[in-house]
């Protein structure tokens, strides 16, 4: 389980996030909603060790993130896969190359590289691109090829970054039915950062909505879906 344990977390005198608790249950997708700059994407590199908060606590498996040694922390991050805004993808490599880096820092024998690289193309229905390169792919593609990259992990945890931001409404429900087969193939946790209503509509099992730094509103897809709360209604209607 993730947790978030009276989190904290300022970059100069700008208060990002601010005694947030959240738990993330096993075998679920949460969605994260807020309005920019309310810290959702703060919070997944929390999870990752790629920031540490100001006060309070992010568990992974129970672990003090913050307090893991570069070792332990390493060994973490195998079990979590990440998928990039922008896919973060290395244009001089093949796509081919780009799933098999994270395997090759793992130390995976090369024939398990192949076999696992392989199927992750297959199932995110491009297995015919692994000796293309990112520029001749759409950006549906490469969203496509940085979900592969995570799935190749076999991780535990899946943490998406704006996963549809960009894409057209038809690509957006490709990535969707892809995210929502992962969850259910793979069994893997998701946290699932997003201003998509829609997408989270779609994909995620509970949703939590950050405001001012602090979680507003939590609860089943359905349960945000019938709110009263004039917040969360305003966001999800896209009102000013």
């Amino acid at each position: 389980m993730i947790r978030f344990i009276n989190v904290s977390k300022s970059f100069g005198p700008k208060r990002v996030l601010e005694d947030v608790s959240l738990e993330i249950p096993v075998g679920q997708t949460t969605a994260l909603l807020g309005y920019s700059g309310t810290g959702k994407s703060v919070a997944l590199k929390l999870i990752v060790g790629l920031l540490e908060p100001d006060g309070g606590t992010v568990e992974v498996n129970g672990q003090n993130v913050a307090e893991l040694s570069r070792d332990e922390l390493m060994a973490l991050r195998s079990t979590i896969g990440f998928v990039f805004q922008f896919a973060a993808l290395f244009d001089s490599m093949s796509v081919f190359d780009n799933i098999a880096l994270g395997l090759r820092q793992q130390r995976v024998p090369e024939a398990n590289v192949v076999a696992r690289v392989e199927s992750s193309l297959e199932r995110v229905g491009l297995a015919e691109a692994a000796e293309r390169f990112p520029s001749e792919l759409s950006g549906g593609m490469r969203k496509r090829v940085g979900i592969a990259r995570a799935i190749a992990l076999e991780p535990r945890y899946i943490l998406y970054d704006e996963p549809t931001t960009g894409l057209d409404p038809v690509t957006s429900a490709v990535i969707d039915d892809l995210m929502v087969r992962t969850k259910r193939d793979l069994g893997v946790t998701g946290v699932m950062v997003t201003h998509d209503m829609r997408s989270a509509f779609a994909v995620a099992d509970r949703i939590a909505m950050l405001y001012q730094g602090r979680i507003h509103a939590v609860g089943t897809v359905d349960e945000i879906r019938r709110t009263d709360d004039p917040i969360v209604r305003q966001f999800i209607e896209g009102r000013p």
